[in-house]
Order: structure tokens, then C-alpha cells, then sequence
């Protein structure tokens, strides 16, 4: 796994051992960042379930202000580390180890952008989509992994559904803050 492009462009990066994390394909990374391309200069990006962290390293190399990194696992959250060390990027990231709901309940941090891709089955997309509506600055936009067919409401607090994209078996929920009327 490597970083797609800008000032990491090609830089490889761990990924944990076995079958704990399931990483976004490249062709999955590729399209989610050209949908959110205008979005991502100066932002402040939030990868939540991050696994290697590929997603949020990703955002800082096309431009990110800032990064957060929250993985449940600690082997994940050392091999998140290790790839900002290798990209250059650990100055503007803050890796944290909590559970959703600990993160949820503790960090305050304002985000313009957010990916969402907790564990498949696991019941905890919904939750953090719910929880995360209430850290975005105007005009943000989560991005929310999972299976295909997996059903995602229409709305969530003042978001709404703005786009699907399909990758094979896997399903992208880009949803945007509902304009005022």
C-alpha cells in the first residue's frame, strides 16, 4: 500500500499483520479523494477507524492542515505512527487510542472533512456517523465506507445523503450538511 499522490506521492506504508483491519482499496482511495479534491487544501481531516492511518496520511499529502487518527486497536495506532513518521506528517497529526464512544465523549476537535470505515457488521457505522454530525464545521462532509447494499439513512441530524459510489462489494456515503432554506 502506498500513497497515491502529492508531497508523499509514492511512499509505502505498513499495514497491520492478519485480519484485524481490512484496508480501502487503491481504487476506492482514488475516487473518494477526487470527489473531496476542492475540499482537502488547509482542512482538517478526520480518519477514525484508522487502521494504518492510509486515509488521513493520504488527506495530509494532497494538503491537509491537519489530521486525526483514532484506531480502538493499539497495534494499529503504533503502525499509524510508524507511517507518519515515514511520511513526514507527525507534526500535524494527533493519533488517538479510544473506543468510539471515548472518542465521541473526549475530543472536541472541529473537523471539515471525516472517513468513516469501522469494522464491517460491527454496528458502530451509525453511531459514529451520528456522533461525528456534531464535530464538523460548516461545510464539512463525512465519507462513510461499507458494504454494498448496507442501508444508510437519507439524514442525519442537518446532514443529508449527497452521493453513493460503488467499488465492487464495497459502497462510499458521501453526506453533506443540509442547506438552510
Amino acid at each position: 500500500m502506498r500513497v497515491i499522490t502529492g508531497s508523499a506521492r509514492g511512499r509505502k506504508l505498513k499495514t497491520l499483520e492478519g485480519m484485524d483491519t481490512r484496508p480501502t482499496s487503491n481504487r476506492v482511495k482514488e475516487a473518494v479523494f477526487s470527489a473531496i479534491q476542492f475540499d482537502l487544501p488547509g482542512s482538517v481531516f478526520l480518519d477514525l477507524f484508522a487502521g494504518s492511518g492510509q486515509m488521513g496520511i493520504e488527506a495530509l499529502s494532497r494538503g491537509a492542515k491537519q489530521a486525526v487518527f483514532n484506531d480502538l486497536n493499539p497495534k494499529a495506532v503504533q503502525v499509524v505512527k510508524d507511517n507518519l513518521l515515514s511520511t513526514g506528517f507527525s507534526r500535524q497529526a494527533r493519533v488517538l487510542n479510544l473506543s468510539l464512544e471515548g472518542f465521541l465523549r473526549t475530543d472536541k476537535t472541529q473537523f471539515d472533512l471525516a472517513y468513516l470505515d469501522p469494522p464491517y457488521r460491527s454496528d458502530l457505522l451509525l453511531t459514529a456517523l451520528e456522533g461525528v454530525t456534531l464535530r464538523m464545521k460548516e461545510g464539512g462532509k463525512i465519507l462513510c465506507e461499507h458494504p454494498l447494499g448496507a442501508e444508510m439513512p437519507g439524514q442525519v441530524g442537518d446532514f443529508s445523503l449527497l452521493r453513493q459510489y460503488r467499488y465492487g462489494k464495497i459502497q462510499v456515503s458521501l453526506y453533506g450538511r443540509t442547506a438552510e432554506e
